[in-house]
Formats: structure tokens, C-alpha cells, sequence
């Protein structure tokens, strides 16, 4: 049987396809100046932390490279993470709130919830604030904030152009690529932390822009501060196989710590939001625990502190040392990032990692001396181990402490540690540091990287919003003569106040009718123990749910009145999705 073809097939599939390589086009330009913004911005935003510290803690206006731990203060320490504190919480709360925290979950919240639309305000509320908190000597790093300040400027660019959603989340990937890659000088990192973190995606229209903004960026970076590695450690050469066997327990152990960082530090932050105190004084009273720490204790627990990781890293560090700076690391940056102050989270699990990697290779080699590296290349080692842990981003992980060591000897075990702290934290946590905040908030993400668009569409996009319902004490032919005359085969039950009190479905009304119970009142036959969705659940879970229960219908209510129904949820809505495109 010859199957007839319409003669515009082939126009219309040659049209749409030089539609997609436009779009694929308009995003490799765009690349171009997004990454050489984000370049730029990170030079800048290292430079305005300097400048802002030297001003913090040496009373001058230089860009000469200092840090807390040399700071000429005397007891005046204690203070200054504090009147940091009281400019970064003005700046958060009265300008920009999503400027609050270590930025990337912010970041991933706008790509799932907001179409990857970021305010632009957020650029400059989020670099003056993260300046601020770090130069005051909070304990955190700049790679949150310069990936905010990225994505935001990715996001405005795809806004500007007027991109659909889908195009508009890669330029937020876009930005945030290019600000890892000038900020660590990590142009492959870069790549790979996006599509690990952020859009969870790995396609040719993503990739493509994604290299061009982080090549652009680094180039700028690099013409401006330089292509050298960001740490220099000690030759190390792997000795014998039984060396793995201690790789093996370094990792175990990362991935164990990188579970008390995420509950310490969520721990903290769940602790000032109940304190009863005006949200833009919290940043004080953390960073007066801070500035404590700095003076009673040891400077080395305040600012970025990579100054720490490069002793840890040359075994300059005695293992008591190491193993308080541990502590003392988890406390500072989740006083810090918990009261409200503004920075990254990857900077002190570096730090955090490296110290645990440098007690833990100190005593090993002090053990098995034959076997065993030198202690620097556990502390490496430990570094990249407690981030992957932490953020399961492990091979974000592995790429990046290559290229900021430009060491290739060091791959084996790096790569093996990372892959067992994994595993270890994913095993006893489903959340990770980045997730754990949109959790807080009843956003679920699944990070694995596998094409499923439902993933990273909402209910509330795809619900239905004219919704028809029935009342509770109407009887059951009169839901019986809706099925007869719609398409609907169940229907929300409301109460005379409008509240959702239960559903009924086709099934429900027909066992009625067979029992000659056409007159009873419909709430007293249908089900009243409800499986509802929400807004801001994603169409797997809703889905999940459906298939879980074996049915075909979610209400879908308000998460803080779940009586008040905002819509209606179908299999057949969900089935539509998929032919739309993101």
C-alpha cells in the first residue's frame, strides 16, 4: 500500500531545522561576550575583595595580596566579621534577598522554578555583599558568589534576546561555566560543573556555547592574573598498590565528614532562622563568632584560607593542628553562611578536605614510610574527596584539583577517593549541600545527569486551572451526568467554603450506581484520603505518585493550605509535556 507524503514535509522539517541551528547560532554569539564579561567580573570581584580587606584589616587602600591571619588588629579582630555582617545583611535583605547564602542553590532554583530568569540586581547585591563577607574575614569562598554573579549576567543576556526558556537556562549555564573557569582558572571544570550542577543536560546546543564562554573567560583571566596553578604541591609518584587500600579509608572518611558539614551547617542556618532577631543583624552575631574564633583561637579559620591549604599541602602543619582546623573550618563557615552572610561553599571544603587529607597522610607516613606518598598528596587528595562528597559532583571533583595542580601523577587515587566518598554520602544522605537548601523548601532534585525533560518541568505549567468540581453534598448522579457529558473521569469534591475535602472517580460513581446508591451524597463515597501534588513539584514526582497509587488524577493544592486547591493534574497533561519543547 504506498503511504501518501504531503509535499510540504520536507520544507517544514528543512524550515524547522534551520530554526534550530539559528537558535544553536544565537547561543555560540552569545557565548562570546557572556564569557568575557564573566571574565572580567571575576578579576574584578578578586580585586574588590583585596581592596576591601586590606581597608578590613591593615587600614589601607592597596590590591596587594594579603590575608586575616597576618592582619595588625590586636583584639579589634573580634569585631570586623561583625560590622561586615551589619553591611551584609542591609545589602541582603533590603536589596536583594537571593544574595543571601553560598549562591549555587539560588542558581539552581531560578533554572528549575523561574525558566533560568535571575533578577539583575542580584549582580551587584551579590558581589558587594560576598566582597564584603569575605573580606571581613568570613569564613567562605568566592566561587559561590562568582558563579551567581554569572548566571545572573547569563540570564539577563538570554532575557535581553527574548530566548525561550529551555535556551535561556543554557546561558545560565553559560555564565556560571565561565565564572568557574576565570575564577580557579579551570576552563574544563567550568564545563563540567554546569552540566553536573546545573542543567542536567548533556547536548550539543549546551555544550557547544558552554566551551565558548568558559575559552573566552579564561583567556581573560588568565591575561590578568596569570596561567599558573593555583597550588603547588610536592612531587609525588604512587608507590605500591597497598597505597589504595589508604585511599580507600581517606575516602570513607570524606564522605563521612562531608555528611557533618551538610548537617552542621543547615544545622546553623535552621537555628538563626528561628532566633527571634531582624534578619539583617544575623550576619553580626555569626560573624562576632567568627571574629571570636579568629582571636582566641587561630586566624586560620577566617577568610578564604588558602594560605592554610598551601601549608597542609607542603606538610608544614602538625596533625593536631590540622585535625582542630577541621572543627574549627566547619564551625566558622557555617556560622558564617547560616546567620545569612553571603559567599561559597567550595573554598572551605577545600580547606576542610585538605586538612583532613593532611592529618590523615601524616599519620600514615609516619606509619608505612616504604608504601606511602608524601603527606601533601593525601591532603590534595582529601580536598577533592570531601567537595565530591558534599556536592556529588565528583567529576567536577576530579577535573578541577587536576587543573588548579596542572599534576597528572596524582589522577589514580584522586579519582578513586572521590568515587568512594561518593558513594559513602550518597548511601547515608540523599541531599547534597547544594540540594539540601531547596529541600528546606520542598524543591526535590535529582542530580544524575539522564535525559528526562519531566525532570525540569512543573506542575503548575502543565496543570489544569479551570478546574471542574463537584460539592460534597451534591448526590452521585449528578457526578454520574458530568461523566456522561465531559471528558473528565473524576472530579475534585469542595466543601460549601471551597475547600478540597476529597476526589471522585469514574470507578467510585459507576459501584454506586450498581448498588442503587445514585442518591447519596457524594462525600459520603469518595475517597477522602487525598494524594495531592503541588506548584513547585516536578512532573516525574507527580508522575512517581500516580504510578505508586495506580491513579490518574493529583489535585493540586497550596503546600501551606493543602485545602485550597490551585488546579488539577492528569496523566494526559503529563503525556502532553512531552511533545512540548523545553
Amino acid at each position: 500500500m504506498r503511504r501518501f507524503t504531503s509535499p510540504e514535509t520536507p520544507f517544514l522539517r528543512e524550515y524547522v531545522r534551520a530554526i534550530l541551528q539559528r537558535e544553536n547560532l544565537i547561543l555560540n554569539v552569545l557565548a562570546v561576550p557572556l564569557g568575557i564579561g564573566c571574565g572580567y567580573v571575576a578579576v574584578w570581584l578578586r580585586a574588590l575583595i583585596l581592596f576591601l580587606q586590606n581597608i578590613f584589616f591593615y587600614q589601607t587602600l592597596s590590591l596587594a595580596e594579603t590575608s586575616p591571619i597576618g592582619h595588625s588588629l590586636d583584639g579589634y579582630v573580634v569585631i570586623v566579621p561583625a560590622v561586615g555582617g551589619i553591611f551584609v545583611g542591609c545589602i541582603v535583605y533590603f536589596m536583594a534577598r537571593e544574595a543571601k547564602g553560598h549562591g549555587v542553590p539560588e542558581v539552581m532554583e531560578a533554572v528549575i522554578l523561574r525558566e533560568g530568569k535571575i533578577r539583575p540586581r542580584v549582580v551587584l547585591a551579590k558581589a558587594l555583599a560576598s566582597g564584603i563577607c569575605i573580606a571581613s574575614g568570613g569564613s567562605t569562598g568566592r566561587e559561590g558568589p562568582i558563579v551567581q554573579i554569572g548566571s545572573a549576567i547569563g540570564s539577563v543576556f538570554g532575557q535581553w534576546f527574548r530566548l525561550r526558556p529551555g535556551l535561556v537556562r543554557v546561558m545560565v549555564g553559560c555564565g556560571a561555566a565561565g565564572s568557574i573557569a576565570a575564577t580557579f582558572n579551570t576552563p574544563i571544570a567550568g564545563v563540567i560543573f554546569a552540566f553536573e550542577v546545573l542543567l542536567f543536560e548533556f547536548k550539543t546546543r549546551s555544550f557547544v556555547p558552554l566551551v565558548v564562554s568558559t575559552v573566552f573567560a579564561t583567556i581573560i583571566s588568565r591575561h590578568y592574573l596569570g596561567d599558573h596553578p593555583a597550588f603547588l604541591i610536592p612531587e609525588y609518584s604512587f608507590r605500591h598498590p597497598i597505597e589504595l587500600g589508604l585511599y580507600l579509608i581517606l575516602g570513607i572518611l570524606a564522605g563521612l565528614l562531608a555528611i557533618v558539614i551538610i548537617k552542621t551547617l543547615y544545622g546553623l542556618e535552621d537555628w538563626f532562622d528561628r532566633l527571634t532577631l531582624p534578619d539583617y543583624l544575623k550576619p553580626a552575631l555569626g560573624g562576632l563568632g567568627v571574629g571570636a574564633i579568629g582571636y582566641f583561637i587561630t586566624p586560620h579559620a577566617m577568610g578564604i584560607g588558602y594560605e592554610s591549604v598551601e601549608a597542609a599541602l607542603q606538610g608544614d602543619l602538625t596533625v593536631t593542628f590540622l585535625t582542630a582546623l577541621i572543627v574549627l573550618k566547619l564551625v566558622s563557615v557555617s556560622l558564617t553562611l547560616g546567620s545569612g552572610g553571603s559567599g561559597g561553599v567550595f573554598a572551605p571544603n577545600l580547606f576542610i578536605g585538605a586538612m583532613l587529607g593532611g592529618a590523615f597522610g601524616t599519620v600514615v607516613h609516619q606509619m608505612f614510610p616504604e608504601i606511602t606518598g608524601n603527606p601533601g598528596a593525601y591532603a590534595l587528595v582529601g580536598m577533592a574527596a570531601v567537595f565530591a562528597g558534599v556536592s556529588r559532583a565528583t567529576l567536577t571533583s576530579i577535573i578541577i584539583l587536576f587543573e588548579m595542580t596542572q599534576d597528572y601523577n596524582i589522577i589514580l587515587p584522586l579519582m578513586f577517593a572521590c568515587v568512594v566518598a561518593d558513594g559513602i554520602a550518597r548511601a547515608l544522605m540523599s541531599e547534597t549541600i547544594y540540594t539540601k537548601k531547596l529541600a528546606n523548601r520542598g524543591l526535590y532534585i535529582n542530580q544524575d545527569m539522564e535525559v528526562n525533560p519531566l525532570e525540569l518541568r512543573l506542575v503548575r505549567h502543565h496543570m489544569t486551572t479551570d478546574v471542574m468540581a463537584v460539592s460534597g453534598n451534591d448526590p452521585v448522579k449528578r457526578a454520574w451526568e458530568l461523566v456522561l457529558t465531559t471528558d473528565h473521569h473524576g472530579f475534585p469534591v469542595l466543601n460549601r467554603r471551597g475547600q478540597l475535602i476529597g476526589i471522585i472517580t469514574e470507578g467510585e460513581i459507576r459501584r454506586a450506581l450498581r448498588e442503587n446508591r445514585d442518591r447519596q451524597l457524594i462525600k459520603d463515597v469518595m475517597a477522602s484520603k487525598l494524594i495531592v501534588t503541588y506548584p513547585n513539584e516536578n512532573l516525574n514526582r507527580a508522575l512517581t505518585k500516580m504510578l505508586f497509587h495506580d491513579i490518574n488524577h493529583l489535585p493540586v493544592v497550596n503546600r501551606d493550605d493543602p485545602k485550597r486547591m490551585t488546579g488539577f493534574l492528569t496523566r494526559t497533561d503529563i503525556m502532553k509535556a512531552f511533545s512540548k519543547p523545553s
